[in-house]
């Protein structure tokens, strides 16, 4: 039976589109969007229906982006109005403090489509906010949204002293928006005169350059799977590749390590890491590197003495056409560090891609440990922290994996 019509655009959908909706993917491919019943505005939000008339979602509009319509609900009585996203905010508040407990001193707040907030990553840093929006539809409604932000954030107790935005991802261009960077004018604040912040994660300080650092400023993902790491540290040698911020190796040597080597071919990375070491009074126990990780693993004999290694890199693959050459990069990295450990060595693996599948990387880690001619007893699987939760049926929001595991020859 087909639903009451509102006062917004009524969207038809293909088929397919609707099958893709119904199984709890958030978004309407420009091919799938049959008809408009009337015209709609770029950021508009419309109702999509199926073939048969039937109410399936309402979601923003935007002829500029290949993802022609985002849904923001699912519900035929919803009113997109203040208290709308206000109720949202707090639910996923809540849902942090749930999952998170009392550790809120940095984490993320919204993750996108998991909150039902296409497009948008708010992280918080201490008492900053920084956000990034990549579709439209969140973009035209910022003015409603930051401020409700504030509101609940700082009812729960926390103080905000301001909002960033981190919006210089070439990304917009495709959704009709402009890069750009700056702090978001809140009523009654001043703007904060710094664009870095200290913040504690797992009991360990950091500086956060949330203008110029990646992503957001820091990655958040990997809290508890630093965790992990430093568990099984104690005592051992170890070699951290692609350190950034020196996040897995400070936590090594919070976990007890001998000496950590950090490695990243950025310098500046290289300096920060070093200055957060410092600041935790634990540089003594390391040393910094500045070089490509896999030159440096190519000329490397194993008599170094490394027995964990530790592998982050960066997304190999952005897309499904450079898959294979991705799983290549993985490949040499693993199978180079798999030859170096010892006999009851430990390696601590990811990948951050949605594209590369959990099938793939498992493939990837067998095919390097038989060519390495070793056998990898795996003690842990991970994934993103629960900040980061993962919607079943949109892939898109399930991209971390992490591994533990002991070399066996």
């Amino acid at each position: 039976m087909a639903f009451k019509k509102r006062e917004y655009v009524v969207a038809e959908v293909t088929k397919k589109g609707e099958k893709s909706l119904q199984l709890g993917h958030p978004w309407i491919y420009d091919a799938e969007v049959v008809s408009l019943d009337g015209q709609a505005a770029d950021g508009d939000i419309v109702d999509v229906v199926s073939s048969k008339g039937r109410f399936i979602g309402s979601g923003f509009y935007n002829s500029n982006s290949k993802i022609r319509i985002r849904l923001i609900s699912r519900n035929a009585n919803d009113r997109f109005d203040e208290a709308f996203f206000e109720r949202r905010i707090r639910y996923a508040w809540q849902y942090r403090k749930t999952v998170m407990g009392d550790d809120l001193d940095c984490c993320r707040v919204i993750f996108g489509e998991a909150d039902t907030f296409p497009g948008l990553t708010v992280d918080k840093f201490h008492d900053i906010l920084v956000v990034q929006t990549l579709s439209l539809g969140m973009e035209q409604r910022r003015d409603i949204i930051f401020p409700l932000l504030y509101k609940v954030l700082t009812e729960n107790g926390f103080e905000i002293r301001g909002i960033y935005e981190r919006n210089d991802v070439r990304i917009r261009e495709l959704e009709g928006m402009t890069q750009g960077k700056g702090f978001y004018p809140l009523e009654g604040l001043s703007t904060p005169d710094s664009t870095s912040v200290i913040i504690t994660e797992n009991g360990i300080r950091y500086t956060v350059d949330f203008e110029n650092g990646q992503k957001t400023g820091f990655f958040l993902d990997q809290k508890y799977n630093r965790l992990a790491v430093s568990r099984i540290a104690r005592g051992r040698k170890v070699l951290d590749c692609f350190t950034h911020t020196g996040s897995f190796a400070m936590n090594a040597v919070m976990g007890g390590a001998e000496h950590v080597c950090a490695v990243d071919i950025s310098q500046d990375a290289v300096d920060m890491a070093r200055a957060n070491a410092e600041m935790n009074g634990i540089s003594d126990k390391m040393s910094f590197v500045c070089e490509n990780v896999f030159d440096l693993l190519s000329g490397m004999t194993g008599r170094e003495g490394y027995d964990m290694i530790i592998l982050d890199p960066p997304a190999f693959t952005k897309s499904r056409s450079t898959v294979e050459s991705a799983v290549r990069g993985y490949k040499e990295i693993n199978l180079r560090a798999m030859k170096l450990l010892p006999q009851g060595g430990y390696l601590a693996t990811c990948s951050c891609s949605h594209f590369m599948t959990e099938q793939l990387f498992e493939k990837m880690l067998r095919d390097a440990a038989h060519d390495a001619h070793v056998f990898l007893r795996r003690i842990e699987y991970r994934q993103q922290a629960p900040d980061h939760p993962v919607l079943y049926n949109v892939p898109e929001t399930e991209y971390l994996k992490f591994y533990l595991f002991q070399v066996v020859r």
